[in-house]
């Protein structure tokens, strides 16, 4: 992966993926981000060992969003006419949260510092996201004279609801973690440095359940954002049928009635 921003690491069942630009505050995107994101997600779909991810950014932020000097340099993503910035987000910003968002296992976002702009976009994009007391969140594209250009229109009024995505968003402001707690657009808060075995230790119990019930059940949760109940009855009975059929579905109901933890393997 180009410059190796995204980096990964394998914990057992886990994926662990950090936003590795530090000095630019994990910046993003750059050109080739596009691609690793999509090739990091890919790789963590295809290998069904992993269950859960968790991802964080390195250094004090977990990331500031776009880079406001290219912005002002027009150069990189923002170089050329209209079009040509149009082809970019779409085959590069637009891969990004795409290939997030079409990621097959649970993700635990651990918000170590700002997220700010396609930062924060990002997060809201995790099933579970957990955030440090140093975090601070907020959309200020309107600020900079541009508009959400990730998806973020639509993504965070379901996560927050339509006001308060639109104070965000049309206000600029950042608010901090415990406000992001009391919005819903995290679980909770933490103390600094509790926030990765806090992220992992929730990681962890995600792993422990069957994984082919696991990735079933969050494409219902995400298909259950948009699809009418009777949709999801019919996707449910199909899923659930499946699942029946499971050598980890026998290994559930035997460990229930003989009173121990189940060993999921997968199969």
């Amino acid at each position: 992966m180009a410059d190796n921003f995204l980096r990964f690491e394998r914990r057992g069942a886990l994926g662990l993926i950090t936003l590795n630009r530090p000095d630019k505050l994990n910046a993003l995107p750059e050109i080739q981000d596009g691609e690793a994101f999509r090739d990091l997600c890919e790789r963590i779909n295809d290998d069904r060992d992993i269950r859960c991810a968790v991802i964080t950014g390195a250094g004090r932020a977990f990331s500031a969003g776009g880079d406001v000097k290219a912005m002002q340099a027009r150069s990189e993503l923002f170089e050329g006419g209209g079009m040509a910035i149009r082809e970019r987000y779409r085959k590069i910003v637009h891969r990004i949260v795409r290939s997030v968002w079409e990621l097959q296992v649970p993700l635990v976002a651990a918000v170590n510092g700002p997220a700010v702009g396609l930062g924060c976009d990002l997060v809201a994009l995790a099933d579970i996201r957990i955030a440090s007391e140093r975090a601070r969140f907020g959309v200020p594209f309107l600020r900079l004279g541009i508009i959400p250009g990730d998806g973020g229109s639509w993504l965070l009024p379901r996560t927050i609801g339509y006001a308060r995505a639109a104070e965000l968003l049309f206000t600029g402001d950042l608010i901090d973690a415990g406000t992001a707690a009391a919005w819903g657009l995290v679980n909770r808060v933490v103390d600094h440095d509790a926030l990765m075995d806090e992220a992992l230790a929730t990681a962890s119990r995600i792993a422990a359940q069957p994984p082919q019930a696991l990735r079933l059940a969050k494409s219902l949760l995400r298909q259950g954002r948009e699809s009418s109940y009777e949709a999801i009855l019919e996707m449910s009975a199909s899923a659930q049928a499946l699942a029946h059929l499971t050598d980890d579905h026998l290994e559930g109901v035997s460990a229930h009635l003989e009173k121990r933890t189940p060993d999921f393997k997968g199969r």
